[in-house]
């Protein structure tokens, strides 16, 4: 009965967060305003800024910080134990990524809708912009490299998933156009939509259909990835309506409704037993230890279970989101605390059922080596035997076998089950590979602005010619998303290592991706402190995890470039692995200016309003000055 207590008992938790902490930093903190002019209403361009239904708005933002961070993420740090695993979900997402992703949210919206990067420039100083910008394109670069090869993984694994996802593409298209263009109501095609992906999924891999994902699983990597990076670069320059939030739509209404599902069947493998092995349904037991701290091979539990769960407890990605998408989205600034809190909260539980799917649904069964069914202790010893044997495929698998359990306690069958959960996590990735490639647009596009060189005021001599700044097709969103997609394909297209094939290398880069994006999250917490501090508000409740942000993946990057990368392998420097090294140092400077710049300007920031932006135009036919839209 401990996993249902513990998956009824973080739902009720996370409510009550919402509720309380979350309503005092609306009301007291940020002091959202109904009636507040909004960038998305004010800028409307019908591409990037749109005013959005906070239902729809909700399922963009959720799916696109989600991703496969809070399932790989716990999946790897179970080893540790279920317990650190459970309480840095628990606490981190209330108390750090909530309020990091709410934070975000607000500063970029009361600045038109400019990204975390941006406005670093203002409310630090000039020099902090370049540098925050220059280690958002390389955390993004990371993302761009590292998720085409996840999806493509997944796929390898589970080709059932391949025709759903697949077929979604033209569904939020259609979906998109009907909702942009006829102002018909959510909830028809929110149906139609849940349906068809249902029965795409029950049906999507019988006959023809099933020869079909079995071909397209057989291609290589290379040609994955090539086809992943050009859909994000459609997905990239399309306006929002017609393709990301639709999909994004779908997807968090497939999550959340399979959610549902888990936790039915939690509830149903707590009191009946799993799925019949035999004749006989085995106990809902946690069959992971509570606390491993001798776990083979794996490196120190602090700092690493911090930058090994991201997404789920606290991610710097996500300032990204909610400062490049969602603020440009926003239709009424009350609606910043269901998006901003309560979109991170729900990633929180689904970090708290990821971890019990690889703590305790992996303990219902799972086949061994010599294809006898493994139960409890011994299923959990065959996939966290050491911390090497964790490769991309196993912690996906962990996640989707021990999930298909309690989905397979329910009654329903094998192959729907380990489907559903597939298609669950290729679908994740997939929403992050796209929205990353339009953030690294918008990044692109703010750091090819900043060294483009204007025109002269005055008309040149007669027989000098200008030159043109090699910049400017950067400046242009198409020109940005190619650089940007041609950057990570280069980079992916590497080996991955000794004996990996092209296609591979965003391996390269995975060491460095906890990390930098940690440290990520702080450099936005720190933002927001100052954004804070000019106007005199508390900053305690982000103080706190912006110093707690700053320390830990600088340290864990440390260890990883000296001393010990994992296990007995010796650091970076001493595997000459230089391409990390180069990385990490490269970003580690850049950390350390950014707080140098920090400390200079803390003492006279306070009180002390940075140069306002541009005011939002006033729109016509809006019924106050203020630009009311809810």
């Amino acid at each position: 009965m401990t996993p249902l207590f513990i998956a009824l008992g973080s739902l009720v938790l996370y409510i009550i967060a919402y509720h309380t902490y979350g309503r005092w930093l609306a009301r007291k903190i940020f002091k959202l305003d109904p009636n507040a002019a909004m960038p998305s209403v004010a800028l409307n361009d019908d591409k990037d800024f749109v005013p959005t239904n906070k239902s729809v708005l909700f399922g963009h933002h959720f799916t696109s910080i989600a991703g496969t961070g809070p399932i790989v993420g716990p999946a790897i740090a179970v080893i540790w134990g279920w317990l650190p695993a459970l309480l840095w979900v628990l606490f981190g997402s209330i108390l750090f990524g909530a309020v990091h992703d709410f934070g975000s949210l607000v500063v970029s919206m009361r600045n038109r809708g400019q990204t975390v990067g941006d406005i670093a420039g203002r409310v630090l100083t000039p020099r902090v912009r370049i540098l925050f910008l220059l280690i958002l394109f390389m955390a993004l670069t990371i993302v761009l490299a590292i998720f085409g090869l996840v999806i493509a993984v997944g796929f390898k694994s589970y080709p059932a998933a391949i025709f759903p996802c697949l077929v979604q593409i033209p569904l939020a298209m259609i979906i998109g156009i009907w909702l942009h263009r006829q102002g018909v109501d959510l909830l028809v095609p929110s149906l139609i939509a849940l349906g068809l992906m249902y029965l795409t999924i029950g049906y999507g891999n019988v006959g023809w259909l099933a020869s079909f994902n079995t071909s397209l699983a057989a291609w290589p990597l290379t040609t994955w990835v090539a086809v992943l990076l050009v859909y994000s670069y459609l997905a990239s320059v399309l306006p929002v309506w017609m393709l990301l939030q639709p999909r994004d739509f779908i997807n968090s209404l497939q999550l959340l409704s399979a959610l549902a599902l888990v936790v039915v069947g939690i509830l149903v493998a707590a009191t009946m037993g799993g799925a019949p092995v035999g004749d006989v349904r085995p106990p809902l037991e946690l069959a992971a230890p509570a606390y491993n701290a001798s776990a083979p091979g794996a490196p120190l539990l602090f700092p690493f279970l911090f930058i090994t769960i991201a997404c789920g407890a606290v991610s710097g990605f996500h300032c990204l989101v909610s400062s490049g998408t969602s603020s440009k989205q926003l239709k009424c600034e009350t609606d910043a605390q269901f998006i901003g809190y309560g979109s991170m909260l729900t990633e929180g539980f689904l970090a708290v059922i990821v971890i019990l799917a690889c703590a305790a649904g992996l303990g219902l069964g799972v086949a061994g080596a010599d294809g006898a069914t493994l139960l409890g202790g011994e299923a959990w010893t065959s996939r966290y035997g050491d911390w090497k044997s964790l490769g991309l495929p196993q912690k996906v698998g962990a996640f989707v076998d021990g999930s298909a359990n309690f989905l397979k306690a329910l009654g329903l069958g094998s192959g729907f089950a380990v489907a559903l959960m597939g298609v669950l996590v290729a679908s994740f990735a997939a929403t992050t590979l796209d929205t990353a490639c339009r953030l690294q647009r918008y990044v692109i596009q703010e750091l090819a602005g900043t060294f483009i060189k204007r025109e002269p005021a005055t008309a040149p001599k007669p027989g000098i010619a200008l030159t043109a700044n090699p910049l400017t097709w950067l400046s242009n969103k198409h020109g940005a998303t190619i650089f940007a997609i041609v950057l990570a394909g280069a980079m992916a297209y590497t080996p991955g290592g000794p004996g990996k094939g092209p296609g591979t290398g965003g391996l390269l880069l995975w060491p460095l991706f906890g990390a930098t994006n940690q440290l990520l999250g702080g450099l936005a917490f720190l933002v927001i402190t100052f954004w804070m501090w000019r106007r005199r508000l508390p900053i305690w409740f982000v103080a706190i995890p912006t110093i707690f942000m700053l320390i830990l993946p600088c340290w864990a990057m440390l260890h990883q470039l000296f001393v010990q990368a994992v296990g007995a392998d010796q650091g970076w420097i001493a595997m000459r692995s230089w391409h990390l090294v180069f990385i990490a140092f490269a970003t580690i400077a850049l950390e350390a200016w950014m707080i140098f710049e920090a400390f200079a300007a803390w003492p006279k920031a306070k009180g002390v309003l940075e140069p306002a932006v541009e005011p939002l135009p006033v729109v016509p036919g809006v019924e106050n000055e203020g630009g009311r839209s809810c």
